[in-house]
C-alpha cells in the first residue's frame, strides 16, 4: 500500500512539474511576443483641409478614440477581464508632448508605438485606410487638446491572455494590419465606394476584414454584416444612433459602441454605409 501511495505521489509530482513547465513556457513565449520590437515604415502626411480640421473631433468620436482613450483622450482602462488581462489606452495629451507626427501616425495606421513596440487592441487594421490628410487632421486635433492627467499604468496579462497570445488568438496590431491588408470587403461598384470605406473604417475591426464576423473577445462574437439585409434604413439608423436592434434585445458590444461612437455619424454617412451593407447582403445571399 505504501509503495502504491509512493508511486501515486511520484505521478502527481510529475504532473505538477509538467504543468509548471508548460506555464513557464507560455510565459516565456508570450513575453517574447510582447517585448518583440516593431519597426514602423515612414509615414507620409498631407496638409488637411479646413473642413477636415473642423471635423476631426467628430471623426475621432466615430472612430472610437474617445471611447478607448477616455475623456479628453487622457487615458483609460479599455479592457479588464479576470485572468485575461488589463489593457490601458495611453494618455494621448501627454504622449503628444514628446512624440513626433511620424510616431503618432505610425501608432494610428501601423500599430507601432513611439517606443517601437507592437500595440494591442489598437484598431490599426482598420485605420491603415485613413488618408494622409485624415491622419494629419486627427494628429492636429490631439495636439490641440489641453495637456492633463497622468500616464496610465503598464498593461497586465493574465494566464488566459498569455495563452491566447501564444496560440495567436490575441494578435498584435501590426500582425492584424498585415492580415487585413490582404483582404477587404467585396466591392460593389463606385456608387457604393463611400459606404465600402465606412464599413472598413468603422466596422471591420469588430466584424472581420471581410465583414464575415469574428469573436472579438471570449464569449462575444460580432456577426456577419449580411444581417443588415434584414434592416431598412430607419431601423439601421436607430441601431447606430441608440444601439437598439430591430428585435429590441440588448447588445453587449454593439449597444455601447453605437451610443458612444457610431451615433456621431452624420445621416448621410449612415445612409451610405447602409446602402453598401444592404447591397452586400443581397449579393452574398444569392
Amino acid at each position: 500500500m505504501m509503495k502504491l501511495l509512493r508511486w501515486a505521489g511520484y505521478g502527481l509530482g510529475g504532473i505538477l512539474a509538467l504543468a509548471l513547465l508548460a506555464a513557464g513556457g507560455v510565459w516565456l513565449l508570450s513575453e517574447s511576443t510582447l517585448n518583440a520590437g516593431a519597426t514602423a515604415k515612414p509615414e507620409h502626411l498631407a496638409q488637411p483641409t479646413a473642413a477636415q480640421l473642423a471635423d476631426a473631433d467628430r471623426r475621432a468620436h466615430v472612430l472610437g478614440c474617445f471611447s478607448c482613450h477616455g475623456e479628453g483622450l487622457r487615458g483609460n482602462k479599455m479592457f479588464d477581464e479576470p485572468n485575461v488581462g488589463t489593457i490601458w489606452a495611453p494618455n494621448l495629451t501627454r504622449l503628444a508632448a514628446h512624440a513626433s507626427d511620424q510616431q503618432l501616425a505610425a501608432a494610428i495606421r501601423q500599430g507601432v508605438s513611439d517606443e517601437g513596440e507592437a500595440l494591442f487592441i489598437m484598431p490599426s487594421e482598420s485605420f491603415q485606410h485613413l488618408s494622409d490628410q485624415e491622419v494629419a487632421a486627427l494628429i492636429a486635433m490631439v495636439r490641440g487638446l489641453p495637456r492633463g492627467g497622468r500616464d496610465v499604468p503598464h498593461n497586465v496579462y493574465g494566464p488566459i491572455g498569455r495563452l491566447g497570445i501564444v496560440l495567436g488568438k490575441f494578435k498584435t496590431a501590426p500582425a492584424l494590419v498585415a492580415e487585413y491588408s490582404a483582404q477587404e470587403p467585396i466591392r460593389l461598384g463606385p456608387q457604393y465606394d463611400a459606404g465600402h470605406r465606412f464599413a472598413i473604417l468603422y466596422c471591420s475591426a469588430c466584424h472581420n476584414a471581410d465583414l464575415s464576423g469574428k469573436e472579438v473577445k471570449p464569449g462575444d462574437t460580432a456577426p456577419d454584416l449580411t444581417i443588415v439585409g434584414a434592416y431598412d434604413l430607419p431601423a439601421f439608423t436607430k441601431l447606430l444612433r441608440t444601439g437598439v436592434p430591430a428585435g429590441g434585445q440588448k447588445l453587449n458590444m454593439m449597444g455601447p459602441t453605437a451610443r458612444s461612437d457610431l451615433s456621431h455619424m452624420t445621416d448621410a454617412e449612415i445612409a451610405q454605409l447602409y446602402a453598401y451593407l444592404n447591397a452586400r447582403a443581397q449579393r452574398l445571399s444569392r
